[in-house]
């Protein structure tokens, strides 16, 4: 055979192997050179909020696994939506991370000023979840859910629940409790947890669906409020001696996360570089010690794991954000 020919059939046939290995060259070097400078996380709420502590908890023993400086860049305004915006719109590179919560999959229902859908994200890992409980005025006559409710039938409207403002996630569980138990009660908004805290030691309102803390469970001890239930699926450590509230009204959840992402599209070796990473430091038993002082439990998951939480709760959320007619303010 001519030698030339010989040569040029060689060639050919080597084609396609090189081009798939030029193909995944890109995606390896750049996971293999991933992180070479600073990474940023977003938090998109005020500095001293149990998302920015959370996020600082984490941050040192982050910084070492990765080798690299990790930046915490506070983003507040529009109920989270303004620092979850800038994020969805950043570069996919691994190097802009957000940490927002439930609201990711609550705001595009509520809010047509929202600027981004759950499906801007590529999910890293859930960091800390967090449920919420039911709390009462020791005035309102109920022991327990079912006295509550019970309570609630006979007297609608008569009950006033706090939340820190529409459609925020205290206003879609409160809701979503008085429509699985058939029950009305007038929603009063406030600004900030400390108004509604004062509102409900003094009867001002006298219900209140909310995220736990040592504050909440020491006024509760104390006599001062009543927790009547916890609203995850089995008891909480975080919410001691409540019984579930699903014991009472079948099939009730509601639980704070808090969790890690990036822009859709970032490279999926990145993404579970960071899983990992995160995986180890969620795992420390002192950053597990000063989550709980915060009211939070460590919750790492797969990237799998947590798109799929968030695409249930993008369906369950957005159909009670429809069917109550809510509005972000």
């Amino acid at each position: 055979m001519n030698p030339t020919r010989h040569r040029r059939r060689l060639i050919v046939r080597a084609l396609p192997l090189l081009a798939a290995t030029a193909a995944a060259l890109p995606g390896a070097l750049w996971a293999q050179a991933w992180p070479s400078r600073p990474v940023t996380i977003i938090v998109p709420y005020p500095a001293g909020g149990t998302t920015d502590t959370l996020a600082r908890v984490m941050q040192e023993p982050l910084q070492k696994l990765l080798g690299q400086t990790v930046v915490i860049d506070n983003k507040p305004g529009a109920s989270g939506m303004l620092g979850t915006r800038l994020a969805a719109r950043a570069p996919a590179d691994g190097y802009t991370l957000v940490m927002p919560n439930n609201a990711l999959a609550i705001s595009p229902h509520a809010s047509k000023e929202a600027g981004f859908t759950a499906r801007d994200f590529a999910p890293i890992t859930m960091v800390s979840l967090q449920p919420m409980v039911l709390v009462t005025h020791p005035s309102l006559p109920a022991t327990n859910v079912q006295q509550l409710l019970e309570y609630a039938r006979a007297n609608p409207g008569r009950i006033d629940y706090a939340t820190s403002g529409a459609a925020s996630f205290g206003h879609l569980a409160t809701e979503l409790f008085q429509r699985q138990a058939g029950i009305t009660m007038t929603h009063i908004p406030y600004k900030g947890q400390g108004p509604i805290t004062q509102a409900m030691l003094t009867g001002e309102v006298k219900l209140l669906i909310s995220t736990t803390s040592a504050q909440m469970n020491q006024f509760v001890k104390e006599g001062k409020l009543r927790m009547l239930g916890v609203a995850s699926p089995q008891p909480s450590p975080l919410a001691p001696g409540a019984e579930p509230i699903a014991n009472t009204l079948k099939g009730y959840q509601a639980e704070v996360w808090f969790g890690l992402l990036a822009p859709a599209g970032t490279p999926r070796d990145v993404v579970m570089k960071i899983n990992e990473a995160m995986g180890k430091v969620l795992q420390m038993p002192d950053v597990k010690a000063k989550f709980e002082l915060s009211g939070a439990a460590t919750a790492p998951t797969t990237p799998e794991q947590f798109a799929s939480r968030i695409a249930e709760e993008d369906a369950a959320w957005g159909r009670v954000v429809r069917e109550a007619n809510i509005k972000a303010d």
